[in-house]
């Protein structure tokens, strides 16, 4: 049993980073509840961040539905939802409804932009939102256009994290207080948060604000991906002193001009230097040569490739679960240990429901009603 066991949340059903942090507050060992809407698409067996839950569709035009969600609230510690601001309140499910239904209630209300300031109403997506803090303008090569690194820093890390790590801080307080609140959760300032070091660095000269010139966004040679013999790519972050001479030893390297380590006018050179010596050999004969030594270095593996790499199969990173092979939950506890709850699945109303305390009675009229 994870550590959230006994912790019980409901879940208004949502894209992205919605799902990803019911995900992971259901790995922990939390019982989760999805509310679909009535008539909506059910998730796939491969949609794997709608895994561990059980799940219920609600019409929620009905006032029976809207009774039937405020019920589960009731008995829930939690509730998470990822509309824009409004559509719960229009729903007859806002934080002011729940709240005097619910007063230890921890409401998690995650949108891109925030329930507040100028833009909170407009649409948007990952990229608009790390855009709009500094941290897309530094993810890219020198003198190219910005990257989008997937939607790992708008939607998952600023967004479902800190929702996972919001509701959970929410809860303990509610431990002692014995009141619940409403949790802001704005992707905009989840991804201002995570470049609290960058824009450290940038205060004291240290970070430049140009893309592909600093020491971590591939402007050093010695913190960068590289091409191999056979087209595939090796990572190397040899960043401190004694790594640095390491990854000279071991890719023997004896050329003077590499001594001048962090002067950043010679890192253009001795990176064309340096992906010439890389591109002598395959990622195989340099895994052989490097891998597990203080080089920091890895090599650049695919989605098919990660999970049957020797460290993650150690590890049980990647676990296979109605016969699809996916991440693990993180992270590890050494006496309260995650674990699946289950693939994923659709609304199964009256099981989903029943499980919450409703009756066969409950499940009939919510059914006459046509509310589910």
């Amino acid at each position: 049993m994870g550590p959230l066991h006994g912790i019980r949340i409901v879940e208004f059903a949502g894209i992205g980073p919605g799902p990803f942090a019911a995900m992971l507050l259901s790995d922990m060992g939390a019982e989760v509840i999805r509310i679909d809407r009535k008539g909506g698409r059910s998730p796939g067996s491969a949609e794997i961040t709608y895994r561990g839950r059980k799940a219920v569709a609600l019409d929620m035009k009905k006032p029976e539905a809207v009774e039937a969600a405020l019920k589960l609230i009731e008995k829930a510690d939690g509730l998470i939802e990822g509309f824009r601001p409004g559509v719960m309140e229009r729903l007859g499910v806002g934080p002011d409804v729940c709240l005097k239904r619910n007063p230890r209630l921890v409401y998690g209300r995650m949108t891109g932009w925030g329930q507040t300031g100028p833009l909170a109403d407009a649409a948007g997506h990952d990229i608009n939102y790390i855009a709009l803090t500094g941290a897309l303008h530094g993810m890219g090569n020198a003198g190219r256009k910005p990257v989008p690194p997937l939607n790992l820093v708008g939607d998952f890390g600023g967004g479902a994290l800190y929702m996972a790590f919001g509701l959970v801080c929410g809860l303990l307080e509610a431990k002692s207080s014995g009141k619940g609140q409403v949790v802001d959760v704005a992707m905009t300032d989840g991804a201002a948060s995570l470049m609290a070091m960058f824009y450290g660095m940038s205060a004291t000269g240290m970070w430049k604000d140009e893309r592909g010139v600093n020491l971590l966004d591939s402007g050093a040679h010695f913190y960068d991906t590289y091409e191999t013999n056979d087209g595939k790519y090796i990572a190397l972050g040899s960043i401190e002193p004694q790594f640095y001479k390491e990854l000279l030893e071991k890719t023997g390297i004896t050329d003077p001009a590499f001594a001048a380590q962090m002067d950043r006018n010679a890192w253009p050179a001795l990176k064309e230097k340096l992906a010439a010596v890389i591109k002598t050999k395959t990622r195989d004969e340099w895994d052989k040569i490097m891998l597990g030594s203080d080089v920091c270095y890895a090599p650049v593996l695919s989605l098919a490739e990660a999970p049957k790499h020797p460290h993650n199969v150690a590890r049980k990173t990647f676990v296979e679960v109605g016969g699809i092979m996916q991440p693990a939950p993180a992270p590890r506890f050494s006496r309260t240990a995650p674990e699946v709850q289950g693939p994923p699945q659709g609304a199964d109303n009256e099981a989903a429901l029943k499980a919450w305390g409703f009756s066969a009675g409950d499940v009939a009229k919510l059914q006459s009603a046509g509310a589910i």
